[in-house]
């Protein structure tokens, strides 16, 4: 399962995980996974705070088509799990929302997050997912 910032490093050269977050998100004929949590925050970070709108609905088109299946919606009980996860790890709601999918689907979170989820043990950065 790959975190917003995996999907955006990957179409970004100058991101410190480009390649290995591109060999996960685009290359890879692996299946991927996401939130749908996700696409708005490619919208965010891409579309209003960069302001490259029309990168922002690429990604998101992107996201959509490699996850197909796996693109995640919130439901009560991820929300109720979410909640858990956050105050047990001192976490926003939208990262714990990528740890509790992750974990009920038994998936690995690859995340750009070093400090919140990554260092915690919670996920594992995109230089250390393990993918062909």
């Amino acid at each position: 399962m790959l975190d917003a910032g995996v999907w955006i490093a990957a179409k970004d050269s100058q991101d410190r995980y480009f390649e290995s977050a591109r060999l996960l998100a685009v290359d890879s004929g692996q299946p991927v996974a996401a939130l749908d949590l996700t696409l708005y925050e490619v919208a965010n970070v891409l579309g209003a705070r960069k302001q490259r709108g029309n990168d922002a609905v690429d990604l998101c088109q992107l996201v959509s088509a490699r996850c197909a299946d796996r693109l995640v919606a919130a439901d009560a009980e991820l929300i109720r799990r979410t909640i858990e996860v956050g105050a047990e790890h001192g976490l926003t709601a939208y990262d714990a929302a990528y740890v509790a999918v992750a974990r009920r689907h038994d998936w690995t979170l690859v995340s750009t997050d070093l400090a919140d989820l990554v260092s915690k043990g919670l996920a594992v950065a995109p230089d250390a997912a393990d993918y062909p």
